[in-house]
């Protein structure tokens, strides 16, 4: 996510959504709460926004197209919008910078459980375990698809997009040995911008993006 560089006050570890709802907006835009705990975002750089803008455009002509073949589906698409993980509450929720969900009554709040797939744009100032961490919660939650967009460190485009699907099966292990995260995405397709290939994918409708209409 892009934001403006504004001082980080002083607040607590953890906050209620209440609380933060009662920050300025500037300092809350900037924020999310990973189970209560206060977890600032960094700032990208302003092709960080561009390029969000670029694959939600893209992603939702795709999501039209297949809805006008097939009347009973629905689906939306969004940038930076809130998810909140549990099934309740509001104190536990992240930011991706793209998302797709299932159609919602109008101002209803985004939970896991719509959601399909989500994706982060990752510019020369993200954190790699900072985003890995990220991820994680996203797997945990269940969301079946999560993309990552990474720029070009030295042009203003995108270097390439990986797509991920969530796995919940693990191979056998010994008795008493149980895997530390039970549920992980697995890469299921890339694609690198070297101006021949489309990014093409089948979930969680087909996804058809030209590179040409991601260039600046």
């Amino acid at each position: 996510m892009s934001l403006p560089r504004i001082e980080r006050p002083d607040l607590p570890e953890h906050m209620t959504w209440e609380e933060l709802e009662r920050l300025p907006e500037e300092i809350a835009e900037q924020i999310e709460l990973w189970e209560g705990r206060v977890v600032w975002m960094r700032r990208g750089p302003r092709e960080h926004q561009r390029f969000s803008r670029r694959i939600v455009h893209e992603i939702e002509r795709c999501a039209r197209e297949t809805m006008s073949e097939h009347p009973g589906a629905c689906w939306e698409a969004e940038f930076e919008t809130n998810v909140f993980l549990g099934t309740s509450g509001k104190s536990d929720f992240l930011t991706p910078d793209f998302l797709v969900f299932g159609c919602l009554p109008p101002y209803q709040d985004i939970r896991a459980a719509d959601t399909l797939l989500v994706g982060e744009v990752l510019s020369p100032s993200n954190s790699g375990p900072d985003m890995e961490a990220k991820k994680g919660r996203y797997a945990k939650a269940g969301i079946p698809w999560y993309w990552e967009v990474t720029l070009d460190s030295d042009v203003s485009a995108i270097a390439r997009i990986r797509a991920y699907g969530l796995e919940t099966g693990y191979g056998p292990l010994p008795d008493g040995v149980t895997p530390l995260h039970p549920v992980e995405y697995r890469l299921v397709g890339e694609w690198v911008n070297d101006g021949e290939e489309r990014v093409s994918f089948t979930h969680p409708f087909p996804i058809d993006i030209p590179w040409t209409a991601l260039a600046y």
